[in-house]
Protein backbone atom coordinates (compact mmCIF):
# COMPACT_ATOMS: atom_id res chain seq x y z
CA UNK A 1 0.00 0.00 0.00
CA UNK A 2 1.22 3.41 -0.78
CA UNK A 3 2.36 5.72 2.05
CA UNK A 4 0.77 8.79 0.41
CA UNK A 5 -2.96 9.78 1.25
CA UNK A 6 -4.60 10.53 -1.61
CA UNK A 7 -5.28 14.72 -2.54
CA UNK A 8 -8.56 14.41 -2.84
CA UNK A 9 -11.24 12.69 -1.75
CA UNK A 10 -12.62 10.28 -4.13
CA UNK A 11 -16.45 9.21 -4.05
CA UNK A 12 -16.21 5.76 -6.17
CA UNK A 13 -17.79 4.56 -3.02
CA UNK A 14 -21.07 6.24 -3.44
CA UNK A 15 -23.23 3.92 -5.58
CA UNK A 16 -22.17 0.78 -2.70
CA UNK A 17 -24.71 -1.41 -1.72
CA UNK A 18 -22.95 -0.47 1.41
CA UNK A 19 -22.37 3.35 1.17
CA UNK A 20 -25.16 4.26 4.60
CA UNK A 21 -24.72 8.45 3.90
CA UNK A 22 -23.63 9.78 1.16
CA UNK A 23 -23.39 13.69 0.84
CA UNK A 24 -22.45 15.79 -2.48
CA UNK A 25 -21.05 19.00 -3.02
CA UNK A 26 -21.67 20.25 -0.07
CA UNK A 27 -22.20 23.86 0.93
CA UNK A 28 -22.89 25.93 4.23
CA UNK A 29 -22.74 29.10 5.91
CA UNK A 30 -23.35 30.63 8.94
CA UNK A 31 -25.63 33.54 8.75
CA UNK A 32 -24.90 33.52 4.65
CA UNK A 33 -21.70 35.44 5.10
CA UNK A 34 -19.39 32.46 7.31
CA UNK A 35 -18.48 29.61 5.50
CA UNK A 36 -18.08 26.57 6.75
CA UNK A 37 -18.54 23.73 3.98
CA UNK A 38 -17.03 24.53 0.64
CA UNK A 39 -17.84 21.87 -1.80
CA UNK A 40 -17.39 18.52 0.10
CA UNK A 41 -18.20 15.15 -0.60
CA UNK A 42 -18.40 12.08 1.33
CA UNK A 43 -19.42 8.54 1.73
CA UNK A 44 -19.44 6.53 5.25
CA UNK A 45 -19.79 2.93 4.62
CA UNK A 46 -21.21 0.46 6.51
CA UNK A 47 -18.45 -0.81 9.04
CA UNK A 48 -15.79 2.12 9.03
CA UNK A 49 -14.81 4.06 11.51
CA UNK A 50 -13.70 7.09 10.21
CA UNK A 51 -11.76 10.29 11.43
CA UNK A 52 -12.38 13.93 10.51
CA UNK A 53 -8.92 15.92 10.85
CA UNK A 54 -8.63 19.53 10.78
CA UNK A 55 -7.85 22.43 12.43
CA UNK A 56 -10.47 24.11 14.62
CA UNK A 57 -12.82 26.25 12.97
CA UNK A 58 -12.95 24.30 9.53
CA UNK A 59 -15.79 22.46 9.28
CA UNK A 60 -15.55 19.74 11.24
CA UNK A 61 -18.59 19.88 13.24
CA UNK A 62 -20.98 21.65 10.46
CA UNK A 63 -20.26 18.70 8.30
CA UNK A 64 -21.16 16.21 11.81
CA UNK A 65 -24.43 18.56 11.99
CA UNK A 66 -25.32 18.14 8.67
CA UNK A 67 -24.93 13.88 9.11
CA UNK A 68 -27.25 14.36 12.00
CA UNK A 69 -29.77 16.16 10.64
CA UNK A 70 -29.20 19.22 12.64
CA UNK A 71 -28.54 21.78 10.23
CA UNK A 72 -29.41 21.50 6.07
CA UNK A 73 -26.64 22.89 3.63
CA UNK A 74 -27.07 25.26 1.42
CA UNK A 75 -26.23 23.52 -1.86
CA UNK A 76 -25.36 19.84 -2.31
CA UNK A 77 -27.04 16.67 -1.75
CA UNK A 78 -27.24 14.59 1.61
CA UNK A 79 -28.50 10.97 0.90
CA UNK A 80 -28.69 8.48 4.42
CA UNK A 81 -29.65 4.83 4.15
CA UNK A 82 -31.05 5.62 0.76
CA UNK A 83 -33.38 8.60 1.59
CA UNK A 84 -32.87 12.21 0.91
CA UNK A 85 -32.24 14.24 4.24
CA UNK A 86 -33.70 17.96 3.78
CA UNK A 87 -35.72 20.34 5.86
CA UNK A 88 -38.82 19.04 4.28
CA UNK A 89 -38.29 15.16 4.21
CA UNK A 90 -37.81 15.36 7.88
CA UNK A 91 -40.69 16.54 8.44
CA UNK A 92 -42.41 13.00 7.66
CA UNK A 93 -42.70 11.99 11.31
CA UNK A 94 -42.01 8.38 10.11
CA UNK A 95 -38.57 9.31 8.09
CA UNK A 96 -37.64 11.61 11.10
CA UNK A 97 -38.35 8.45 13.52
CA UNK A 98 -36.32 6.16 11.15
CA UNK A 99 -33.66 8.39 10.27
CA UNK A 100 -33.29 9.43 13.97
CA UNK A 101 -33.40 5.75 15.47
CA UNK A 102 -30.67 4.65 13.14
CA UNK A 103 -27.76 7.84 13.40
CA UNK A 104 -26.99 9.44 17.00
CA UNK A 105 -24.74 12.15 17.67
CA UNK A 106 -22.72 13.11 20.78
CA UNK A 107 -21.66 16.55 20.95
CA UNK A 108 -18.96 18.37 22.45
CA UNK A 109 -20.66 20.28 24.91
CA UNK A 110 -22.97 17.78 26.64
CA UNK A 111 -24.77 20.68 28.50
CA UNK A 112 -26.24 21.09 24.94
CA UNK A 113 -27.53 17.56 24.71
CA UNK A 114 -28.64 16.88 28.59
CA UNK A 115 -31.49 18.47 29.61
CA UNK A 116 -34.22 16.05 31.73
CA UNK A 117 -34.67 16.57 35.22
CA UNK A 118 -32.89 12.67 36.10
CA UNK A 119 -30.45 10.61 34.47
CA UNK A 120 -32.61 7.98 33.84
CA UNK A 121 -35.17 10.13 31.84
CA UNK A 122 -32.64 11.67 30.09
CA UNK A 123 -31.42 8.21 28.95
CA UNK A 124 -34.98 6.76 28.58
CA UNK A 125 -36.24 10.03 26.33
CA UNK A 126 -34.82 8.56 23.00
CA UNK A 127 -36.66 4.81 23.62
CA UNK A 128 -39.79 6.56 24.69
CA UNK A 129 -39.73 8.52 21.18
CA UNK A 130 -39.69 5.01 19.50
CA UNK A 131 -42.95 4.03 21.49
CA UNK A 132 -41.35 1.22 22.86
CA UNK A 133 -43.59 1.12 26.19
CA UNK A 134 -41.82 2.30 29.38
CA UNK A 135 -41.13 -1.53 30.93
CA UNK A 136 -39.12 -2.26 27.51
CA UNK A 137 -37.55 1.62 27.64
CA UNK A 138 -36.79 1.20 31.50
CA UNK A 139 -35.01 -2.30 30.25
CA UNK A 140 -33.22 -0.81 27.41
CA UNK A 141 -31.98 1.79 30.05
CA UNK A 142 -30.66 -0.16 32.89
CA UNK A 143 -28.71 -2.17 30.17
CA UNK A 144 -27.10 0.89 29.01
CA UNK A 145 -26.01 2.56 32.20
CA UNK A 146 -24.59 -1.00 33.12
CA UNK A 147 -22.78 -1.29 30.15
CA UNK A 148 -21.24 2.68 30.74
CA UNK A 149 -21.32 2.01 34.86
CA UNK A 150 -23.27 5.18 35.79
CA UNK A 151 -26.46 2.97 37.50
CA UNK A 152 -25.13 4.89 40.28
CA UNK A 153 -26.41 8.10 38.51
CA UNK A 154 -29.73 7.13 37.84
CA UNK A 155 -31.52 9.70 40.03
CA UNK A 156 -28.97 12.06 40.01
CA UNK A 157 -30.03 15.36 37.77
CA UNK A 158 -27.82 16.39 35.06
CA UNK A 159 -26.93 19.73 36.13
CA UNK A 160 -25.09 18.33 39.61
CA UNK A 161 -22.77 16.21 37.88
CA UNK A 162 -19.15 16.38 36.80
CA UNK A 163 -18.13 17.14 32.77
CA UNK A 164 -17.17 13.23 32.56
CA UNK A 165 -20.28 11.96 34.31
CA UNK A 166 -22.29 14.04 31.74
CA UNK A 167 -20.57 13.15 28.63
CA UNK A 168 -21.47 9.21 29.75
CA UNK A 169 -24.89 10.28 30.45
CA UNK A 170 -24.91 12.04 26.66
CA UNK A 171 -23.54 9.12 25.29
CA UNK A 172 -25.78 6.17 26.88
CA UNK A 173 -28.94 8.35 25.58
CA UNK A 174 -27.70 8.22 22.38
CA UNK A 175 -26.40 4.14 22.96
CA UNK A 176 -29.85 3.89 24.66
CA UNK A 177 -31.72 4.12 20.83
CA UNK A 178 -29.19 1.49 19.62
CA UNK A 179 -28.54 3.22 16.49
CA UNK A 180 -26.34 1.89 13.26
CA UNK A 181 -24.21 5.39 12.85
CA UNK A 182 -23.05 6.79 15.79
CA UNK A 183 -21.21 10.31 15.19
CA UNK A 184 -18.69 11.73 17.96
CA UNK A 185 -17.74 15.51 17.88
CA UNK A 186 -14.15 15.60 19.80
CA UNK A 187 -15.16 12.97 21.71
CA UNK A 188 -11.89 13.30 24.33
CA UNK A 189 -12.31 16.81 24.52
CA UNK A 190 -12.31 18.47 28.56
CA UNK A 191 -11.98 15.18 29.42
CA UNK A 192 -9.77 13.89 32.51
CA UNK A 193 -7.53 11.47 30.95
CA UNK A 194 -9.25 8.70 33.00
CA UNK A 195 -12.19 9.38 30.61
CA UNK A 196 -10.23 9.98 27.99
CA UNK A 197 -8.94 6.27 27.84
CA UNK A 198 -12.33 5.37 28.98
CA UNK A 199 -13.84 6.97 26.04
CA UNK A 200 -11.31 5.50 23.31
CA UNK A 201 -11.97 1.90 24.54
CA UNK A 202 -15.83 2.51 24.52
CA UNK A 203 -15.34 3.58 20.65
CA UNK A 204 -13.22 0.66 20.07
CA UNK A 205 -15.91 -1.78 21.54
CA UNK A 206 -18.58 -0.17 19.72
CA UNK A 207 -16.13 -0.53 16.55
CA UNK A 208 -15.66 -3.69 17.23
CA UNK A 209 -19.41 -4.72 17.76
CA UNK A 210 -20.34 -3.80 13.62
CA UNK A 211 -21.25 0.04 14.55
CA UNK A 212 -20.46 2.60 11.58
CA UNK A 213 -18.62 5.53 13.60
CA UNK A 214 -17.16 8.86 12.66
CA UNK A 215 -15.94 11.36 14.59
CA UNK A 216 -14.28 14.98 14.70
CA UNK A 217 -10.91 15.62 16.20
CA UNK A 218 -7.78 17.60 16.15
CA UNK A 219 -6.05 14.96 17.80
CA UNK A 220 -3.49 13.35 15.97
CA UNK A 221 -2.62 10.24 18.77
CA UNK A 222 -5.29 8.12 18.99
CA UNK A 223 -6.16 7.83 14.84
CA UNK A 224 -4.41 4.62 15.08
CA UNK A 225 -6.94 3.17 17.43
CA UNK A 226 -9.80 4.72 16.26
CA UNK A 227 -10.14 5.40 12.76
CA UNK A 228 -9.18 2.97 9.99
CA UNK A 229 -9.92 5.71 7.03
CA UNK A 230 -8.99 9.76 7.65
CA UNK A 231 -10.34 12.62 5.84
CA UNK A 232 -8.55 15.65 6.11
CA UNK A 233 -9.78 19.53 6.12
CA UNK A 234 -7.99 22.67 5.05
CA UNK A 235 -8.81 25.77 6.57
CA UNK A 236 -10.57 26.54 3.71
CA UNK A 237 -13.35 24.24 5.00
CA UNK A 238 -12.84 21.91 1.86
CA UNK A 239 -11.78 18.27 2.12
CA UNK A 240 -8.22 18.27 1.17
CA UNK A 241 -6.93 14.21 1.53
CA UNK A 242 -7.58 11.49 2.86
CA UNK A 243 -6.12 7.95 3.41
CA UNK A 244 -5.57 5.49 6.43
CA UNK A 245 -4.20 6.70 9.79
CA UNK A 246 -0.61 5.88 8.78
CA UNK A 247 -1.23 7.43 5.19
CA UNK A 248 -2.32 10.88 6.82
CA UNK A 249 0.79 11.01 9.83
CA UNK A 250 3.38 9.98 7.05
CA UNK A 251 2.57 13.24 5.58
CA UNK A 252 4.04 15.95 7.75
CA UNK A 253 3.86 18.68 5.29
CA UNK A 254 0.03 17.91 4.67
CA UNK A 255 -0.56 18.67 8.94
CA UNK A 256 1.81 21.39 8.80
CA UNK A 257 -0.72 22.63 5.57
CA UNK A 258 -3.51 22.67 7.75
CA UNK A 259 -2.30 23.33 11.09
CA UNK A 260 -2.77 20.21 12.23
CA UNK A 261 0.95 20.57 13.77
CA UNK A 262 3.58 22.98 14.00
CA UNK A 263 6.92 22.78 13.01
CA UNK A 264 8.42 21.57 16.19
CA UNK A 265 5.84 18.23 16.48
CA UNK A 266 6.88 15.19 16.77
CA UNK A 267 4.78 12.15 15.45
CA UNK A 268 4.98 8.46 15.99
CA UNK A 269 2.96 6.59 13.54
CA UNK A 270 0.86 3.24 14.22
CA UNK A 271 2.68 0.67 15.09
CA UNK A 272 0.50 -1.73 12.96
CA UNK A 273 1.24 0.33 10.07
CA UNK A 274 2.66 -1.08 6.79
CA UNK A 275 6.28 -0.26 5.79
Amino acid sequence: MSTEPHDHCGHDAADSPDALLVCKDLHYSYLERYPALDGVSLTVRKGERIALLGANGCGKSTLLKVLAGLVFPDRGSYLAFGHPVTEDTLEDEQMNRGFRSRLGIVMQNSDAQVFSPSVREEIAFGPLQLDLDRDQAAARVDEVMALLGIADLADRAPFQLSGGQKKKVAIASVLSMNPEVLLFDEPTAALDPRTQVWLMELIEELGRAGKTIVHATHDLDSLDRLADRCVVFGEDHTLVAEGTPHEVLARRDLLLDVNLIHARSRLSLPHDAPA
